[in-house]
């Protein structure tokens, strides 16, 4: 099994469409589709299965995910670790979740305009951990968003965003124009696996303990909702399944976009990264 095929696995693996998957990876769909089932054939099992509004994870699936994604990480790691061994001029770029940003876009063709000899590398997180892997050394910086437990790192606010409350759109609630946290004590809520950062944990859950069903990335807080009529939070703003509607949260303090980096850090890249950063997200 080669990583970049691994990689393919993990994207739809975590986005349930091979459609969306594709444009993650930022490639057609008709390849991607072919890798999969080329693995599939290679283990001799399948690993999904397929339905004209997206994919389910076979047990197999569930398997490989767990393996992969250990794999992929161990490989990020011996990459980061080569290369700063070697002197090489790179900046590894941990994003969390937010990859359809369009600041994202503003500030990849800023940066790449200015340091056009520059090899950047992006490490695509799941929701579990909000430092997209600073503290493991398998990024340089990551644009994620706080609260997370900010020991050793330093921070730059990009942008704070108001939040709102996931709901199938067939939902009562989903008729009203604005909410309230104690509105929605009686629910299920998706939540992080335990272990995940509790600052980060309580911000998403509302600032107490939720019960419901345990969750890793975006596509699978959606899926949560939609499959069993749990609620969660997410930043106003993004593109959602018309299954699906957002209410914005009245009494929910904002999400703040950040660049958090590793305090100390004279790395001359990350200083001008965080500087393309602030001018793209003030557009």
């Amino acid at each position: 099994m080669e990583l970049r095929t691994l990689r393919y696995f993990v994207a739809v693996a975590e986005e349930l469409h091979f459609g969306r998957a594709a444009t993650r990876l930022h490639m057609s769909q008709p390849p991607l589709s072919r890798a999969v089932k080329q693995l599939e054939t290679d283990l001799g099992a399948p690993l999904f299965t397929r339905s004209p509004t997206g994919v389910t994870l076979t047990p197999a699936g569930s398997v490989l995910l767990d393996e992969a994604r250990t794999l992929l990480e161990r490989a990020d790691r011996a990459r980061a670790r080569v290369n700063a061994a070697a002197g090489t001029a790179t900046l590894t770029i941990g994003i969390l979740g937010d990859s359809t940003d369009p600041a994202v876009g503003r500030l990849a063709a800023a940066y790449r305009r200015s340091h056009p000899g520059i090899d950047i590398r992006i490490r695509d997180t799941d929701l579990t951990d909000p430092t997209c892997g600073l503290r493991a050394a398998l990024v340089d910086i990551a644009l994620t968003r706080a609260p997370f437990d900010g020991t050793a790192l330093a921070t730059r606010a990009l942008r704070s965003d108001p939040v709102g409350v996931v709901l199938r759109a067939d939902d009562p609630l989903a008729r009203r124009a604005a909410l309230r946290l104690d509105e929605l004590d009686d629910r299920r809520w998706f939540r992080f696996p335990q272990g995940t950062d509790p600052l980060w944990q309580s911000y998403w859950n509302g600032g107490r303990p939720r019960e419901g069903p345990v969750v890793r990335a975006v596509q699978e807080c959606l899926q949560s909702v939609l499959w069993n009529g749990t609620v969660g939070l997410t930043p106003l703003g993004h593109d959602l399944p018309p299954e699906l509607a957002v209410v914005p949260l009245a009494d929910m303090p904002p999400s703040r976009v950040v660049a958090a980096w590793k305090e100390g850090d004279a790395n001359p890249l990350i200083r001008s990264f965080v500087r393309t950063a602030t001018a793209a997200y003030r557009r």
